[in-house]
């Protein structure tokens, strides 16, 4: 008895070390819920029920769930005697009031293109689901554009008709009504800013339910919102998401996130983007909880708005948490409920100072795009899988081979092929290398929708003959690793890795080592071109805690501890001292504009340059005769 005891014991002991080494249950859990999710796509379809509005509906329509809020705005976030709370109950009545309107009075149909150009607000929502109920398929616009960029998003969209929160009405000016007027075709976009005046007309309207046949007849394949990119290497270009996606976030996020009915679920994301609006909004319709919103992120009233709304989990992308690291202290700091952070993007340097200074017990780590065709993902409480975005266990590594990291070939920036095979070759293990998704090369729309209007920046992403002849992959456009436990991370974004001295350097490797200094708030790192010298030098664009000066022995200390976390050749030639950075929307680091500035102290605005000149123990001021020094070709770097 007592060996076969002994030996239950090992057997159970081998069981769970095998089961943490090769992450078997965590790969089991996944993949059944993945299972699951594609079942019940298949059922809503069997059923002529994809449509997300039924969603919404069972939830206003059930007598135990009515009257339960569906959102909540901070107090002060909200505009002046407006109204801050809505269960799904009144959501619902909203929502079939502005299907009224946009059917009476605008003609909006089944299957149409119509854009909206919103701020974070209620009416933001109601205008979304309104769309959606009369089997309308809404363009989101991002607020922020303007000029040439606006007028390209909405015509690319072809909507005849574009709906204009008051807070963005300056969008409309001259060169935009132009822009927006009658084309080649004579086909103008009319423009309707929702004044309190509309606001009341749509208010009054009955509510208006438009029958089934008005949203059946569309499949999981098909289009249910156009989200645009962020345009920061050109113009926005229109993501198709389809259903399927949007309804995975309602049915299989919410169990990644562990979501409860009785949860309130915090985003202050723009709704514009797939961040707040898929992953933000629709993510509460599963459980039917409580979505909390904030019109914007707000550095120093975030930790409050949490703390009062009493959320239970935060959304995140990962800049906005190091806005929030770098804040100074508030009595709401550890006051509050949350069980956890989820997003993306979160720096490895900013990870745990996020988890320690807020007591944040669980952060959920996702990597992702819109247009992507698929997901990682990893729940961290612990050291295992901090700075991971996610985890392949044995499993999934080697009989699905839904991500194939290959690698990639600095010099044509594209993935490398085999001279003698033509074919892309596998990483090793801790070798950053581009990630590609296997998909149909006959049916490449059933994973892959592509953007709307543009075959070209479609077909772009999309990598034919990658093992074999006649196959096809999705390229994501980012450089991750592996480690030999499964656990991957982000190495770099394909075309922020840059070539000095024959080597490659990873921006996102030096933007972690500077970043951690204490002194710098922010460090948004890029290559720059130089006359005579092959390839580009390094710049980082840095924002100095509590001080617009660089000091001299700053700058010699911030000189030590980039060499001492990074290779010759990583360590930035430049430094760049700014106010704040530039961000896009989704507080992501602008770098199109800066790497095109470069260094050239006549088109660098009010910024002061610093620069490591050979033989030099510190960063000095960059000048004039410096920059001639480079262009002559008597600087050597």
């Amino acid at each position: 008895m007592a060996a076969t005891s002994v030996i239950a014991s090992s057997t159970v002991a081998a069981l769970a070390y095998a089961n943490a080494k090769f992450g078997i249950s965590n790969d089991l859990w996944a993949v059944s819920k993945a299972i699951g999710a594609r079942i019940w796509l298949k059922r809503l379809e069997a059923a002529d029920r994809i449509n997300i509005f039924y969603i919404f509906e069972k939830w206003a329509k059930d007598p135990k769930a009515a009257h339960k809020t569906f959102l909540l705005i901070p107090n002060d976030a909200a505009k002046a005697d407006r109204k801050t709370e809505w269960t799904y109950a009144e959501a619902y009545d909203l929502i079939l009031r502005y299907a009224a309107w946009l059917e009476n009075t605008h003609g909006a149909q089944k299957h149409e293109y119509i854009a909206m150009d919103f701020t974070n607000t209620p009416a933001f929502i109601w205008m979304w689901f309104g769309l959606w109920s009369l089997g309308a398929i809404p363009v989101f616009i991002n607020h922020n554009l303007r000029d040439r960029a606006f007028v390209h998003s909405v015509r690319v969209s072809t909507t005849r008709i574009l709906f204009i929160d008051p807070d963005v009405r300056e969008v409309l000016n001259e060169s935009t009504l132009a822009g927006l007027g009658p084309d080649e075709k004579g086909r103008a976009v009319e423009t309707v800013v929702i004044e309190p005046e509309i606001e009341q007309q749509i208010l009054a309207q009955t509510p208006y339910r438009a029958p089934d046949e008005d949203r059946g007849g569309v499949t999981q394949l098909d289009t249910c919102l156009l989200i645009y990119t962020s345009g920061t290497t050109g113009l926005p270009k229109a993501a198709k998401v389809s259903y399927s996606k949007a309804l995975t976030s309602c049915k299989f996020m919410p169990i990644l996130l562990g979501l409860k009915p009785t949860d309130r679920y915090f985003t202050c994301l723009p709704l514009y983007h797939s961040s707040g609006s898929i992953l933000g909004i629709l993510q509460v319709l599963g459980p039917g909880c409580t979505s909390v919103m904030a019109p914007k992120f707000s550095q120093r009233n975030y930790m409050r708005w949490v703390s009062e709304t009493k959320a239970d989990g935060i959304h995140y992308i990962g800049e906005m948490c190091r806005y929030l690291v770098n804040s100074p202290p508030t009595p709401y700091d550890r006051a509050h409920k949350l069980r956890f952070a989820y997003g993306n993007g979160m720096r490895p340097d900013v990870w745990q100072k996020l988890k320690d200074r807020f007591n944040i017990p669980t952060i959920i780590e996702f990597y992702g795009a819109t247009e992507g065709v698929g997901i990682t993902f990893t729940h961290s409480r612990n050291n295992y899988t901090r700075n991971a975005i996610g985890r392949q266990g044995l499993l999934v590594r080697n009989l699905m081979q839904t991500w194939v990291l290959v690698k990639y070939d600095h010099e044509t920036d594209m993935p490398f092929r085999d001279p003698k095979t033509g074919f892309c070759v596998k990483c090793d293990t801790n070798e950053p290398g581009e990630v590609l998704n296997p998909i149909d090369a006959a049916h490449i729309e059933e994973k892959f929708s592509g953007y709307f209007g543009n075959e070209t920046a479609s077909m772009s992403k999309v990598m034919r003959d990658v093992f074999k002849k006649g196959d096809a992959y999705y390229r994501s456009g980012d450089l991750l690793q592996r480690d030999a436990e499964g656990r991957m991370f982000f190495s770099d974004r394909i075309g922020d890795t840059f070539r000095w001295k024959s080597e490659n350097v990873s921006t996102a490797e030096v933007s972690e080592v500077i970043g951690e200094h204490p002194s710098i708030n922010e460090a948004n790192v890029y290559g720059v071109q130089l006359p005579n010298h092959d390839g580009r030098a390094g710049c980082a664009a840095i924002v100095v805690a509590g001080e617009q000066q660089l000091s001299d022995s700053l700058a010699k200390d911030i000189l030590n501890h980039a060499r001492k976390g990074l290779p010759k050749y990583a360590v930035p030639l430049f430094l760049r001292l700014r106010k704040d950075v530039e961000v896009t929307g989704t507080l992501k680091h602008q770098k199109v504009g800066l790497r095109n500035e470069g260094v050239d102290p006549t088109k660098i605005g009010g910024d002061e340059i610093f620069w490591l000149d050979v033989g030099d123990d510190s960063y000095r001021k960059f000048t004039e005769k410096d920059w001639q020094r480079i262009c002559d070709g008597s600087a050597k770097l």
